[in-house]
């Protein structure tokens, strides 16, 4: 099916015109052979409109569908709330629904576009998913952006600076002297896990530091997760001087764990946290954390899948802006000494 880009590059103008063009804008200053030139592109390779993306601009009835493992996560309900503000403004309706496997996914999805529910799907694909089964799972389906999921699907996709922000949460404890740091990540199959244990191991190779696989985990997000790496990695007799959570709700578990043992944070040990939510400054001690923009991911979704439904164009972006930010806290102190 021809794309707006098609027309676009046939006639060697930009997007927004052939756009404006089409859609008689009375605004948009061109001239006529310009104007003629693009009018006979669009004939010539058969370009329909897409009506429902023009419906998502400009019909308060029109939806989205916005797909998550996990609406009660506090990191999730920034970006939901990112997602629903932006949605707003354009006059869009959401649809939020969780699915916490692919199955769970896939049946929703096929329903939602079966039924006609929404325009356009804004997806969190579930840790687990591989390439090949995302694929699986949004094949035939409406327009999709994936956010903070896979970044090596087709799909259009926005992710985080995950490894930017471990590396940020490195530097900080390396100002405080710190040499021998842990890192608790989360699960295997965890896309997010993956790049942000990569920015642990380039981090510390860039100090020229060891990274201590005993120090390592990759057991996941939650709580009870935070729990089960503390005691993994405080077992050893050797333990580390500080730990960089992957996620925040982790971070909980992980700080009251190392409570239970019967160590003081930051005296014994420092902690981080990869994300800043709402709890991390209601804990005691306050969590040091690495905030990121996960309101601003939502609403730049919002803006990437109306404008892959105009255009076609498939988007593949890691925000950056606003950068990740430090938040310091009580929870990390100079390395003890010795």
């Amino acid at each position: 099916m021809t794309k707006l880009v098609d027309v676009a590059n046939a006639a060697d103008v930009s997007i927004s015109v052939v756009s404006r063009i089409l859609n008689a804008d009375p605004s948009l200053r061109v001239a006529a052979k310009t104007r003629e030139r693009v009018l006979a592109a669009a004939k010539e390779l058969r370009y329909q409109p897409n009506h429902a993306a023009r419906a998502l601009r400009l019909s308060k009835n029109s939806a989205i569908a916005l797909l998550t493992p996990d609406y009660a996560n506090a990191i999730f309900s920034e970006i939901a709330r990112g997602v629903e503000e932006e949605a707003d403004i354009r006059n869009l309706s959401v649809l939020i629904n969780r699915a916490n496997a692919v199955e769970s996914a896939d049946g929703w999805l096929r329903r939602i576009v079966e039924e006609g529910r929404a325009d356009g799907i804004i997806l969190q694909a579930p840790d687990g998913v591989t390439k090949e089964g995302l694929e699986k799972l949004t094949s035939g389906t409406l327009p999709i952006v994936l956010i903070n999921s896979r970044d090596d699907s087709k799909l259009s996709h926005i992710i985080f600076d995950d490894a930017g922000a471990v590396e940020l949460a490195l530097e900080h404890l390396f100002s405080l002297g710190h040499e021998k740091i842990g890192f608790l990540g989360g699960e295997l199959s965890s896309p997010t896990g993956a790049r942000r244990l990569a920015g642990f191991v380039s981090g510390m190779k860039r100090k020229k530091l060891e990274v201590n696989l005993e120090w390592v985990t990759r057991i996941g997000y939650t709580g009870v997760d935070g729990r089960k790496a503390v005691s993994q990695i405080l077992a050893h007799p050797n333990h580390p001087t500080a730990l960089i959570v992957a996620n925040a709700n982790a971070a909980l578990g992980a700080l009251a764990q190392i409570h239970t043992l019967g160590l003081r944070v930051p005296e014994d040990i420092s902690l981080v946290s990869i994300h800043d939510i709402w709890f991390a400054d209601a804990t005691w001690p306050p969590i040091t954390a690495v905030k990121m923009p996960n309101y601003e991911l939502g609403k730049l979704a919002i803006g990437m899948l109306l404008k892959q439904m105009e255009t076609g164009i498939i988007e593949k972006i890691i925000l950056t802006n606003p950068p990740n930010q430090l938040v310091v806290r009580s929870s990390t102190s100079k390395a003890p000494i010795g």
